[in-house]
């Protein structure tokens, strides 16, 4: 590019000059593709602040219009976004240079037009990315800035390049002080954390920054619930009301299930779930369950792409992960508060419920005599599983609720659901590691449980269970041959 037209962009004569000697070249183009190279090291982006050249980098900017000069700007922020990698004296000259003003001008500019420039917003992100990580001035100088007006235009950018970098800012920024998070959270910027839930819906995540801002909201802090409300159409906001309508949830509270479930399946050994929360998942399924109502057999495991199927099935592989916490990490008092809730709201009765509804696996309906109702099934049910997997799901809550808790296995006995999980331990098609999660059901069922096991030697001895599927399970059927009682040994 030559200088005259340099001249149109009216960069400053001692800019140019600088920035030239520093990178030994004689074209802007070539010297600020050199300053990026070397500013990549560590003591090369400190041999530059010793050179005092952020400021002219950061005149430069300012000095190009968008989009004319929107490929001198796009390097010009890459070599500011390496500049500030880490360097502290460069971070400080950032602020002294009203840096934070700059490049928010730049992003509004990159913003206006019907087909946001993702690229150059990028780079404006993570140059703000690297700044806001030099500490509480600088998240503080950035938040002033940006919230809450620019964050919500800038989440409202369908692209998965802007969403990562806009995420880290915001995780930044907000780490640390839970009234930030909580602003983020209240009136005013509820609607940044959905729009950034719907961008991410439609495009994806590269990173795991909108996660880990995910986790610190809704798993770590209170606001699951409005943000799942916020989500939803105007009709859902009520997670208690029974009745069911197709459009109860929204694809995009689907979306954002799956992703809490996938966030706390990955950090179950590091969360501690709050009570409000469980709650919240326990009302969201119930009031799912209508669904079943209106399905047809799943074709597919989750994700099926139907809102109401997706919803029914994600808030139930949290609340699997919920109460797994105590089998994950011991006997830590708090632990089982979430799951100690779930269970005087009435999760086992609903739970089972689910269950006998379902018609049989059509394996496990051979090994067991039908007809009078004496396995514990509703036979005339003819229910499909909306997904594949959903049978299996529903006997990993159980599974996961009665590990070393006395109550809830007595209650499953009280409830006659014994045979009815022992029919859970085969294979079935439709439900991927049903057997596993079945034995895992039963043992816990059974561990401790003198009542329990007296149950199942019964069940065998009358003919409703046959004996391999005991077996199956490590256990064998004995008579005591002095008092005829039958009881179950451990094979082993």
């Amino acid at each position: 590019m030559d200088k005259t037209a340099l001249q149109e962009f009216f960069v400053p004569e001692d800019v140019l000059q600088i920035l030239l000697s520093a990178s030994n070249s004689s074209t802007l183009i070539d010297s600020l593709e050199t300053l990026i190279q070397v500013c990549r090291a560590a003591d090369g982006r400190a041999d530059l602040a010793s050179k005092s050249i952020l400021p002219s980098v950061v005149q430069l900017i300012q000095s190009l219009p968008y989009p004319s000069g929107r490929h001198l700007l796009t390097l010009s922020l890459k070599l500011l976004r390496n500049l500030c990698a880490g360097e502290v004296s460069n971070q400080k000259s950032f602020l002294e240079q009203s840096g934070v003003a700059i490049i928010s001008n730049v992003l509004n500019s990159a913003n206006i037009s019907l087909e946001p420039d993702s690229g150059v917003i990028r780079m404006g992100l993570q140059v703000l990315a690297n700044v806001s990580l030099a500490g509480e001035r600088h998240q503080h100088e950035i938040w002033q800035q940006l919230f809450p007006k620019e964050f919500l235009a800038l989440a409202r950018v369908q692209s998965r390049e802007t969403c990562d970098p806009l995420c880290m800012v915001i995780f930044a920024c907000c780490d640390g002080s839970p009234e930030l998070f909580e602003k983020l959270c209240g009136d005013g910027g509820i609607t940044i954390m959905k729009e950034i839930v719907r961008t991410t819906a439609a495009v994806g995540f590269g990173e795991d920054w909108v996660k880990l801002l995910l986790s610190r909201i809704c798993l770590e802090g209170p606001y699951f619930s409005s943000l799942f409300s916020n989500l939803g159409f105007a009709t859902s906001e009520n997670v208690e009301d029974t009745e069911f309508r197709e459009d109860l949830f929204s694809s995009d509270q689907a979306f954002f299930l799956r992703i809490i479930s996938d966030i706390l399946n990955e950090r179950l050994r590091e969360i501690t779930v709050p009570r409000d929360f469980a709650l919240c998942v326990f009302g969201i399924f119930k009031k799912s369950v209508g669904a079943l109502n209106c399905v047809t057999r799943g074709q597919s495991g989750l994700p099926t792409g139907t809102s109401m199927i997706d919803v029914l099935g994600y808030s139930l592989t949290i609340l699997r992960d919920v109460c797994a916490q105590k089998t994950l990490r011991g006997f830590q008092e708090d632990l089982g508060d979430a799951v100690d809730v779930l269970l005087s709201h009435g999760l086992i009765e609903l739970i089972l419920c689910l269950l006998r509804d379902l018609e049989p696996p059509a394996i496990i309906r051979k090994a067991i005599k039908q007809g009078e109702g004496q396995d514990g099934t509703n036979s005339g049910s003819s229910k499909p599983c909306p997904y594949k997997g959903f049978r299996r799901d529903i006997v990993a809550v159980i599974g996961n609720c009665t590990y070393q808790r006395k109550p809830v296995q007595d209650e499953i006995r009280q409830r006659d659901g014994i045979l009815l999980l022992l029919q859970q331990c085969g294979l079935d098609e439709d439900n991927p590691f049903l057997k596993e999660w079945g034995i895992w059901c039963v043992r816990n069922l059974l561990e401790g449980n003198e009542d329990n096991k007296r149950v199942v030697t019964e069940l065998e001895l009358q003919g409703s269970v046959d004996a391999p599927e005991i077996a199956g399970l490590g256990f064998r059927v004995e008579v005591n041959p002095e008092t005829g009682r039958p009881k179950l040994v451990n094979v082993s």
